[in-house]
């Protein structure tokens, strides 16, 4: 299954407030280092060449990294994973490359390397994540998080949300068997969303035995500032993990 690249739109914001000098010098002379230019139509990325300078054993995916720690996490704890981040949101994306090169608005100064201890295992695509996904290799992936999406609320939007059909059409193609697919959402409603459209996909089962599996952070979790802005005002996540079974 692969997306219709010329019937696709984009909803959603690209940009928010205005980035400070350290942030847009960032995305300016450290994003090109390890951004994924956007795939032609029918081309097909090499993964083991993008991250050739790791000999990555696995590789993983994160749509919609929102601030990015999570996946900087990830990246900092599995250094012989290559991981890749898609994200549209430029405040996002330039969040992402302060946690790789420690270069924060706290006086920190950008030197164009990564933090101390830190290897080369990110990369990411910036722009409408299906341009990517219809390029990259079937059954190459070994997990794929998608990590409080936007619920788009309204019935109306409900082909925009990330977990539909076609979408894990696409992340089945992609997906290796036995492969992970973690979605996490702090909205009830789109939890119960995503429940039902999983259940209906053959391709997929749920990995929870007990309630503790799906309330409570995985072991291998990485807090977000999206999560804890969530439990502050009350909203509970929940953590559902799926295996891909064909």
């Amino acid at each position: 299954m692969k997306f219709d690249l010329s019937a696709i739109k984009f909803y959603g914001r690209r940009k928010g407030k205005t980035l400070h000098n350290t942030r847009k010098k960032l995305v300016e002379e450290f994003l090109p280092k390890i951004n994924i230019a956007r795939p032609n139509e029918g081309d097909e990325v090499n993964l083991d060449e993008m991250f050739n300078n790791i000999n990555a054993k696995e590789y993983w995916l994160e749509i919609g990294f929102g601030g990015g720690e999570h996946l900087a996490g990830q990246s900092l704890k599995n250094k012989d994973i290559g991981i890749i981040g898609c994200e549209v949101f430029i405040n996002g994306v330039a969040s992402l490359l302060a946690h790789l090169t420690g270069c924060y608005e706290d006086g920190t100064k950008y030197d164009g390397k990564l933090e101390q201890d830190r290897v080369d295992n990110v990369r990411v695509f910036s722009e409408d994540v299906r341009r990517l996904l219809n390029a990259i290799p079937d059954g190459s992936i070994s997990k794929l998080f998608v990590l409080f999406p936007d619920p788009w609320p309204k019935k109306k939007h409900a082909n925009r949300r990330m977990i539909i059909e076609e979408n894990l059409d696409v992340f089945s193609r992609i997906l290796k068997k036995d492969g992970l697919l973690r979605v996490v959402s702090d909205d009830r409603n789109y939890v119960r969303w995503s429940l039902y459209q999983l259940s209906k996909h053959k391709d997929f089962e749920w990995s929870a035995k007990k309630a503790s599996d799906w309330s409570k952070p995985p072991k291998d979790w990485v807090n977000t500032r999206y999560e804890q802005k969530a439990r502050r005002e009350g909203r509970k996540p929940f953590y559902l993990d799926y295996k891909k079974i064909k």
